[in-house]
């Protein structure tokens, strides 16, 4: 029953779109009652989506109790909006099957990992505009996450910008606007979910900066929220495990830790 839900929610996103680009990887645990659920976003500079950040994470939140659902969202050569539109949709088709996935409707998190955190972001702070209101999101509050993870994520596009992962998702689009629309740090409001960010001091591909500008915003706007800071890893440690190194080591094709 539920591998039918599934399918019918793969169908209606990759119609939506258009095309056969969004991709939902389900791994859905035994549970009594409805469980928090996850939805990951990968990073990969909105050029491609990372494996080290995909299933293996999914797999650590099935065992401390959640659904996961990793979303392979549209990237480069498609634009903004397209891979918000992908998150948001998911997130508003997830509610709108929560009982018969039993999922509990109102602990939907999104997990993003660099450019995948800045489109967790995103969402976090754009879910209620008009653009993303459509025929699979088309209820208020529908696709509004209860809470963010951002890990090591990009968010700004000022001095501390990540330019490949603005390159990939804008194109030659550099509309000063569309630049602060985009900043998510500059975007951060009540209707914005409580949020757990980390980050490390060495990332030299995405500052630190990034993370904490998004949380001196969270702050002054008295959102919940818990920052961790570490000394030290690299970009891209995704779990920091044996399993990441490993996936890393035999899937990476292009070099990951050049980009978002």
């Amino acid at each position: 029953m539920k591998k039918n839900i599934i399918k019918n929610i793969q169908k209606k996103l990759q119609l939506f779109s258009g095309n056969k680009k969004p991709q939902i990887i389900p791994f859905l645990i035994d549970a009594q009652v409805a469980a928090p659920c996850i939805i990951i976003c990968p990073g990969g500079g909105y050029e491609f989506t990372s494996p080290r950040e995909s299933d293996p994470v999914a797999r650590a939140y099935n065992k401390i109790g959640f659904h996961a659902f990793v979303l392979h969202y549209r990237v480069a050569p498609h634009k903004h909006p397209d891979p918000l539109i992908d998150l948001s949709n998911t997130v508003a088709l997830i509610r709108t099957n929560a009982d018969s996935l039993n999922v509990d409707p109102d602990k939907i998190v999104i997990c993003g990992f660099s450019a995948g955190g800045h489109l967790a972001a995103s969402l976090g702070v754009h879910w209620n505009k008009p653009y993303l209101i459509n025929t699979l999101n088309s209820e208020p509050d529908l696709n509004k996450p209860n809470a963010l993870v951002l890990c090591y994520p990009v968010i700004t596009t000022g001095k501390f910008i990540n330019k490949d992962t603005f390159k990939n998702l804008l194109g030659d689009n550099s509309d000063e606007g569309l630049l602060d629309h985009l900043s998510v740090e500059k975007n951060i409001g009540p209707h914005t979910p409580p949020t757990f960010i980390w980050h490390t001091v060495e990332d030299e591909t995405v500052p630190m900066e990034n993370s904490s500008l998004f949380v001196q915003e969270l702050r002054k706007k008295s959102i919940l929220f818990e920052f961790h800071l570490f000394s030290f890893g690299s970009h891209g440690i995704s779990l920091a495990t044996e399993e990441t190194i490993q996936v890393e080591k035999k899937d990476m094709q292009i070099p990951m830790l050049q980009h978002g």
